[in-house]
């Protein structure tokens, strides 16, 4: 061996591209475009992958346990729990107590959720009052554009979809911010603090009802309009859950189109590549899992969260279907199982070097990244893959041709983060993070490679076909 091939040499996805590759990135970056352009809550992700699921054979497993069916090798089912989280079921030929191939994301992200309580008004103006959701620097989300995507459910059970702010002729809202001329004070405060978690509240009106008798009159005439459009009244916003996201469509982003900027992409990105890579899969002889989950952001806390047992409870009513189940074989597929917990990592941003080390690094257009651990403070909190797990992933990359890197989130006490590899970790089986890097992760506009949208893509079908 030549002392050349004892270095590692992390090349560019976009160097080995033929014609027909490029052909190829770009086709699936159109498809995740559209993808996210639509699906900007959980509940929204989930309705949309079930209606593309369907069109590839998978089956709701309700209807199946409902029917009084059983399941065998090469049967396409899904679990849609809470209408926030979405399980997928490839049946492979193998018993399932030796274990799955398991792609697993979140499809939750940072937002601000509207209050139980929220309309008000003052000094003639309607506003609505939020509370973010998971971490968000505060500053980020006014002055820009927002919709309003959610649901209402009135008394009676009737459930209301809404969605203002996204088609062109839609009016958006928005979050004031303190015009440069006044801001004197607010500019010696510390950025965490330049906007307080309570000042973010949302303007949607200034238009009074004509009845000058009334009290609140603006606020009652968007209530007026809330009404026409959507038929509830102000008491239904205690059982709603409307979020505030930024409006508009995804978009090609660079001047060489070769990057995608879109709201959301932590973790929706790995949620669609993995959806994309599970429909590829035809037959297996291990049983196939795409598992997209609620909550990450917040502690994956919840009935919707993975540290419910929602997934559990799904595969030991799988296995009833398919005449295998026990407790000790519910147990033992589990942890025979192996989980690429799809999830993002931070992209080295040449405008802000000092957070990085630059040898344990992610870089755009170097595929999908691989971290062996993620965590804070020592690694604390984190998912720490084994050698072995780590080998034959590298193993099963190189087979493929896949364009990978690996990487840890940023300097050493610089910060950290967390995903869900933890907590299917518990259950004894083998995981590791990986997925695509981001430029302003957490940020209402986040930024991916698309040449590392299309590696991850690759590299989750192999694991699926490997592992």
């Amino acid at each position: 061996m030549e002392l050349k091939d004892l270095s590692k040499n992390y090349p560019y996805a976009w160097d080995k591209y033929s014609k027909e590759d490029l052909e190829k990135v770009f086709n699936l970056s159109e498809r995740y475009i559209d993808f996210m352009s639509r699906c900007k809550t959980e509940r929204e992700c989930v309705s949309d992958l079930i209606v593309l699921a369907e069109k590839e054979g998978y089956r709701n497993l309700k209807e199946i346990i409902e029917n009084g069916e059983t399941l065998k090798a090469g049967d396409k089912v899904y679990v849609n729990y809470m209408s926030k989280c979405l399980a997928m079921f490839l049946i492979g030929n193998d018993p399932l107590e030796k274990g799955m191939r398991i792609l697993g994301a979140h499809i939750d992200s940072p937002r601000l959720d509207l209050k139980q309580n929220p309309l008000y008004e003052d000094t003639d103006m309607a506003m609505m009052e939020t509370h973010y959701y998971g971490g968000v620097k505060k500053y980020q989300w006014v002055t820009i554009p927002l919709a309003i995507h959610g649901v209402v459910v009135k008394k009676d059970g009737t459930s209301v979809e809404v969605v203002i702010g996204e088609d062109p002729k839609d009016p958006v809202v928005g979050i004031s911010d303190l015009l440069i001329h006044l801001s004197a004070d607010q500019m010696q405060k510390k950025l965490s603090n330049g906007i307080e978690g309570e000042d973010l509240n949302v303007f949607v009106g200034s238009i009074p009802v004509e009845d000058k008798e009334a009290k609140n009159r603006v606020k009652l005439n968007i209530l007026r309009l809330l009404n026409e459009k959507y038929d509830f009244i102000e008491e239904d916003f205690v059982s709603a859950e409307l979020e505030l996201v930024p409006a508009g469509r995804a978009r090609e982003y660079g001047l060489d189109r070769s990057m995608v900027m879109a709201y959301g992409q932590d973790d929706r990105v790995c949620a669609y590549t993995s959806f994309e890579a599970m429909t590829q899969i035809k037959e297996s002889d291990k049983t196939c899992v795409t598992l997209l989950v609620d909550k990450e952001e917040v502690g994956s806390i919840g009935a919707t969260g993975m540290q419910s047992r929602f997934f559990e409870n799904a595969v030991a009513e799988i296995m009833d279907r398919l005449g295998q189940y026990s407790e000790l074989k519910v147990r033992r597929a589990l942890a025979n199982s192996k989980m690429l917990s799809s999830d993002v990592s931070a992209a080295f941003d040449p405008n802000y070097p000092a957070v990085m080390e630059k040898k344990n690094a992610a870089y755009f257009g170097k595929g999908i990244v691989f971290n062996k651990y993620t965590g804070a403070r020592g690694k604390s909190g984190c998912n720490d893959a084994n050698a072995e797990y780590v080998a034959q992933i590298r193993a099963i990359m190189d087979k493929h041709n896949i364009t990978w890197q690996t990487a840890e989130l940023g300097k050493v006490d610089q910060g950290g983060g967390g995903t869900i590899a933890y907590i299917l970790a518990e259950y004894g089986m083998e995981v590791i993070d990986c997925g695509v890097a981001l430029h302003n992760m957490h940020a209402p506009w986040e930024i991916a490679s698309k040449a590392d949208i299309y590696e991850t893509m690759r590299g989750y079908h192999a694991f699926l076909l490997e592992a």
